[in-house]
């Protein structure tokens, strides 16, 4: 019996041997591939988890509006801004008449005028040489943008009630009437009211070309003054313009409608 216990030693201690060897081996981080890639892959996946809130960030700072489509004698015009801090920062004309030597035009023009509103920061720009329909057509249409962003702004001045300044500017409400069209091309208005009252009227879009220019000129600028004075579409037509007279009438008297009367 004493010459077996050091061979249960011996084989004892070989079997442990053995097993601390397996259990070294099933334990060695670089013997598996899997392991590997997966604990590479994770610093770039909390990489990009950070990338998203930041471009977020950057896009809520701005704020990007649509003007009105305005119908030109080529195509539709209709220019988009994108405004931060107060500023224009972008302008593009997201449609523009397109087809035959209207590709040519808008090619020409719109690059140019998007220039010009970012620098100018308002309407008040040069018509491209050659492009006057488009021109006009991206003013008209800008100038709608910049009266959406303007009553944005008023209608937040409103809501946080910082002044009593602010509160009389969201009382002023502009209002761009539907296209009535004539025989001799659309007559748009639009208006501004404050306080129940018509304090500006403009003709965004009026007949042009041939006669139809000196019409215009002619009569716009009673039409606008009339429809200040008599707060209401009850006005006169022009002698020698009764078309577009008729037109502003019935524009105007939409624009009044989505004011509320």
């Amino acid at each position: 019996m004493r010459k077996s216990h050091p061979i249960r030693r011996v084989v004892l201690a070989t079997a442990a041997t053995v097993s601390g060897v397996v259990l070294l081996l099933s334990l060695k981080p670089s013997s598996d591939p899997a392991s590997a890639s997966a604990a590479g892959a994770a610093p770039s996946a909390a990489a990009a988890g950070q990338e998203s809130p930041q471009g977020g960030t950057g896009a809520a700072g701005a704020t990007t509006v649509d003007g009105d489509a305005t119908q030109t004698q080529y195509g539709v015009v209709q220019v988009r801004l994108t405004v931060a801090n107060g500023k224009i920062t972008q302008a593009q004309a997201i449609q523009a008449p397109k087809g035959g030597t209207s590709d040519q035009k808008t090619a020409l023009s719109v690059p140019q005028l998007n220039k010009e509103t970012v620098a100018a920061q308002s309407a008040n720009i040069d018509s491209v040489s050659g492009a006057t329909y488009t021109s006009t057509g991206y003013k008209q249409s800008l100038q709608s943008a910049l009266d959406k962003l303007k009553e944005a702004s008023a209608s937040s001045g409103s809501s946080s009630g910082s002044s009593s300044s602010g509160a009389a500017q969201a009382q002023a409400k502009t209002v761009t009437g539907q296209v009535a069209q004539t025989q001799y091309g659309p007559v748009q208005v639009r208006i501004t009211v404050s306080g129940g009252k018509i304090t500006k009227a403009e003709a965004v879009q009026a007949p042009s070309g041939g006669t139809s220019d000196q019409k215009t000129a002619l009569s716009v600028p009673k039409l606008n003054q009339e429809a200040v004075a008599a707060g209401s579409a009850n006005i006169d037509s022009v002698s020698g313009a009764t078309y577009t007279s008729t037109g502003y009438k019935q524009s105007l008297q939409s624009a009044l409608d989505q004011a509320g009367g």
